[in-house]
This record gives structure tokens, C-alpha cells and sequence, in this order.
């Protein structure tokens, strides 16, 4: 059995590799020249790795922990202290940290909680737990129904103080879904704090130990092709051709200034982003419901920005929450990685976000506020004496759907209503929302609902193996 996978990110290639676990042989197309799709990177002229995003990986993974395990490479992630680390902007340069003790959940995020003295009085440290009870004792079921308001809306319905919100919240909102509070769906934010508080290491950090394509995509593709299958890079999905019952007949691809050529499969696989699979689709398929529900999904902008020193500018071997209003989280990238360690200068990655206003403004621009905002981070050494190398901007227009109140409805299954057409990406229902280890898992999915929609229960052998 055949089946061809249009996408090349984490999701298209955890579909795959599980797709060969089960005994099937998978083509998979990327339409760059590089996999990885949100998480892609490449070099520049210099030969330094330019990456489209600062990815962390959390213990609160375990699908994309379970993948690498899978394929060895579990030594790969290098995994940090367990602690969460603000900037304090009315302390330039004052780090606050939340340092979580090595004993059960959840009394290890309280503890940290407690034991931090910096952002939260006691007052608000208390109102803080009273208004997280709920969530944690009635479960993801009620989590899920508070989709209908914004985060900031549910703070205050639970009395949360507002210092809460900006103290804690706003960074936190910035570094999962890349909006603000006012904007994001309260359940993106409890699911998250649910695992965190449910899993003693839930919430510790790791980052890769060099550039994700190489470090963790082409492990993933050297078991899909030792097992007979197939991966092609600069090969673009341009239309998908149906069957008169509205079933696929075959993938039309093609590489850049190549002609069209024709892919056929048992089954088809889109693993693609939201936005580029609402065009692809048929017009017949528009009509149908499934199909129109997408349109409700949309890309949230992303932006990333690397920037390289002529000096060291920290010494912090961890992921910090800036707490700026237009930076998210950020690391330095000569700290936590080792393949970009370098004793004597810091290169910093970060995040601009929202990036709304942003996406559509020069690089020059982009790096002049992100170096001003840096000024107030590293006030001894911005603007002087550290001295920049260079930059590179990476803009993404469309990243993750934009997780606002109300889409969780929306998210499709990755079984559609098309027998032999089947979905996978981070949108896609599954519980870790628009993540890596979202993806991963939709990708696991998808490859366990093909193999029981195309194999008898008696002859799935390893694909049982595939339930989540």
C-alpha cells in the first residue's frame, strides 16, 4: 500500500515514519528545499544556521519524547534546569525566577510559585491558585468549554488580579500562540498549565543540540527510506485531481521550472498549513461542511530574529520570557545549543510577537526595535560596547492558526469525509493545540486512522502500536 503525503514539517514526516512502523510505504513532497516546515532552517553565506523559529521542546511532550526515543535520538535534547525565567523591566537587567523542586506534581509549581517573591504579592499568588482550581479539579472538560472567552476574560471572571495577567499571562500567551491575552482562547493557555501542573516535568525545558533539519528531520527521513519509502524536497503540491465521486484520483506535483507530473497513491495526505490547504481544495469538496468549517482557521504571523555579537551578553543556558511589549521568549542560542556554542560571543534568537503590526515592515525596522527593546534587557552593553556581526529577520505570514476564542469547534479531525483523503498538521484536532509536539501527534493519528481505515483488525500488526 501506497500513500503520498503533501508536506514535509513535523507532521507530514511523523506520519509517515509511522505509516512505515505499519507496514505501508509513504511518498512524501515539500515544496522547499529544506523539511522541517515551521521548524526549517538553512545556512547563510557565512555557514551559520538561520532558523525560522526559537523551538523549545517540554517535557510535557511525550509524543515527540517517545519519536526520538524511537528513532535513538534522545540524547539529542539537552535539557535545562527546571525553572521558568522573567526579565524584570522596571529592574533592567534583574532576572526572576521560578525554580520548581524535584517532587510531585502539581506541589512542585506551587512550591515554585510560593518560593518567587519578585512578581506576585501574596494576595495575588493566592487569588492566582483560587482562580486556577477550577481548571485543575474539574478537568479538561471544563478547560475546553472556556473557549468561549478570551484569557483576559477569564481572568477576570475568576478575580484574578490584573497584575496577574501582565505579570505573568501576557508572556505566557506570547510564547505558546505568539497573541495577547485579549485575544487568545482561555483554553490554550489552561490546557497548557493543566499539563504542567499534572506532570512533574512537564514544564521542563530542552532545546535541540543543533539545527532542527539535521538533528531531528533526517532521522525521521533515513527511517522512512530504509523502509522503502520516499522523500523529495522542492516538489510542490499544485492541485488535487478527484475521482467523479468526489474521491482523489491523484496529487498533481511539481518541482520549480519543472512540468507538472502526476502522483498517485491508496491514500493522500495534506500536512499542510490551514491557509495553503483552503486553496488546494477542490470546488467541489467546498461545499461539503467538513470543508467549510476550515475557513474559520487561519494562520497567526510570526516572526524571528537572530542576532549575532561581537561580545558574550550573558551567560544564561536557559529560555527567557522577555516580558517586553514587542518580544516574546528568546535564548542565547551560544548558551543552550551546542553546535552553536561559542565561549566568547553571544548569538541571541527571539521572538517578535504579536507580530501583526510587524510582518509587513523592513528587516531594518524589525532589527531596530528588537535592538531597542534589548537596550532595556542588557542595559550595560546595548547600545555600547557590544557591537553587532550581523542579523537575520525570518517573517512567517502564516504560522500556527491563531487560537482565538471559538476555533477549538472548528479544528477538524484528521479523518475527513473523503474516503482515501486524510489530514495532519498542529490545527488538526488532538489535544496539544499548535505545537510541535501538536504535530507530531496529528501525524501519529493520521498514520493509525489510515492503517485501520485500509487494514483489517487482524493484519494492523505494529500499527496498533500507533494509538496515542
Amino acid at each position: 500500500m501506497r500513500v503520498a503525503i503533501a508536506g514535509g514539517g513535523l507532521a507530514g514526516l511523523a506520519c509517515a515514519k509511522y505509516l512505515c512502523d505499519g507496514g505501508v510505504v509513504p511518498h512524501v513532497i515539500e515544496r522547499e528545499d529544506v523539511l522541517g516546515g515551521l521548524v526549517a532552517a538553512w545556512r547563510d553565506e557565512e555557514g551559520d544556521w538561520v532558523e525560522t523559529g526559537l523551538h523549545a521542546f517540554f517535557g510535557a511532550y511525550p509524543n515527540m519524547l517517545q519519536l526520538m526515543a524511537e528513532l535513538g535520538i534522545s540524547d539529542r535534547l539537552q535539557w535545562k534546569q527546571h525553572t521558568l525565567i522573567f526579565n524584570q523591566p522596571e529592574k533592567p537587567g534583574v532576572l526572576s525566577r521560578f525554580d520548581v523542586p524535584d517532587i510531585p506534581a502539581p506541589f512542585n509549581v506551587i512550591v515554585a510559585i510560593l518560593r518567587n517573591n519578585d512578581m506576585l504579592t501574596w494576595g495575588q499568588k493566592l487569588r492566582f491558585a483560587l482562580g486556577l482550581l477550577p481548571a485543575v479539579v474539574r478537568g479538561q472538560e471544563y478547560v475546553e468549554s472556556t473557549d468561549r472567552y478570551t484569557l483576559s476574560e477569564w481572568l477576570r471572571r475568576q478575580g484574578i488580579d490584573e497584575r496577574v495577567n501582565t505579570d505573568i499571562f501576557i508572556a505566557a500567551s506570547k510564547a505558546l500562540t505568539f497573541i495577547n491575552p485579549d485575544e487568545v482562547s482561555a483554553m490554550v493557555t489552561l490546557t497548557a498549565l493543566n499539563r504542567f501542573l499534572q506532570e512533574r516535568y512537564g514544564s521542563k525545558i530542552a532545546f535541540l543540540d543543533g539545527a532542527p533539519p539535521e538533528r531531528l528531520c533526517q532521522p525521521i527521513v533515513d527511517h522512512i527510506v530504509q523502509r522503502g519509502g520516499k522523500v523529495e524536497t522542492g516538489v510542490s503540491l499544485r492541485r488535487i485531481e478527484i475521482n467523479p465521486d468526489g474521491s482523489v484520483k491523484h496529487f498533481v506535483v511539481g518541482g520549480k521550472g519543472e512540468p507538472d507530473r502526476i502522483l498517485t497513491a491508496d491514500a493522500y495526505v495534506c500536512a499542510v498549513p490551514v491557509d495553503i490547504l483552503k486553496l488546494l481544495l477542490p470546488d467541489q469538496w467546498r461545499e461539503m461542511p467538513f470543508f467549510q468549517q476550515l475557513m474559520g482557521l487561519e494562520g497567526v504571523p510570526v516572526i524571528n530574529i537572530q542576532i549575532w555579537f561581537d561580545r558574550k551578553l550573558t551567560n544564561v543556558d536557559h529560555l527567557l520570557f522577555s516580558r517586553s511589549p514587542v518580544l516574546s521568549v528568546y535564548a542565547d542560542m551560544s548558551n543552550t545549543c551546542r553546535e552553536y556554542a561559542d565561549p566568547q560571543r553571544s548569538m541571541l534568537e527571539l521572538v517578535v510577537a504579536p507580530a501583526a503590526e510587524w510582518i509587513g515592515r523592513s528587516d531594518a525596522d524589525i532589527f531596530a526595535v528588537t535592538m531597542a527593546e534589548l537596550a532595556k534587557l542588557f542595559p550595560d552593553q546595548i547600545p555600547e560596547p557590544a557591537k553587532v556581526r550581523k542579523y537575520h529577520v525570518v517573517k512567517t505570514p502564516r504560522s500556527v492558526y491563531k487560537a482565538v476564542p471559538g476555533t477549538q469547534s472548528l479544528r477538524p479531525p484528521q479523518v475527513t469525509p473523503i474516503a482515501n483523503f486524510f489530514l495532519s498538521g498542529s490545527y488538526t484536532k488532538q489535544p496539544y493545540l499548535g505545537s510541535m509536539e501538536g504535530a507530531v501527534l496529528s501525524g501519529k493519528l493520521t498514520a493509525a486512522a489510515i492503517c485501520r481505515h485500509f487494514f483489517s483488525a487482524h493484519s494492523l500488526g505494529q500499527a496498533t502500536a500507533l494509538k496515542a
